[in-house]
């Protein structure tokens, strides 16, 4: 209950011609990432975390905080999602890039594992929806751990 005050808060705070972009994409998170993922705000930004009840070990760059996996912020320039899958998972970016391009609305903006948005009506919510299904938390941690043991 209280990530959920706290989201609210945060979605409070941002500029109305962003508020409902932000808005649409939390709810995507919200009901299409598999179980397991938890809501919470990490490093000032909306993030859908590995909860420690499921991987005690915490993010390795700072054991404190939760596995991230997923982050919305709202930036000078553009609305950005933050998505480690595609970062340290090629075949799903490969997908993602293919799926961006045939989703018809223009051309992606993207650097590792960021994806921004800086015009509001192009935002493909259906092919975020497909992005938010595509990994589970026990693949996630899998890949995770494979990435740390390199």
């Amino acid at each position: 209950m209280e990530a959920t005050l706290i989201a609210n808060e945060y979605l409070a705070q941002q500029p109305d011609e962003r508020r409902e972009a932000l808005t649409k994409i939390r709810e995507v998170f919200l009901h299409h990432l598999p179980e397991g993922f938890e809501e919470t705000m990490q490093y000032n930004m909306l993030s859908y975390v590995v909860p420690f009840s499921i991987y005690p070990a915490g993010y390795h760059c700072n054991p404190k905080d939760r596995l991230p996996f997923i982050s919305i912020a709202n930036q000078k320039g553009a609305i950005s999602i933050y998505h480690m899958g595609l970062y340290s998972m090629p075949e799903h970016l490969a997908w993602f890039q293919e799926a961006y391009a045939a989703a018809g609305v223009g051309k992606l903006d993207m650097g590792k594992s960021c994806i921004r948005f800086k015009k509001m009506d192009k935002i493909p919510y259906a092919l975020l929806e497909e992005l938010a299904q595509r990994i589970s938390v026990q693949d996630w941690i899998s890949c995770y751990e494979s990435v740390l043991k390199r």
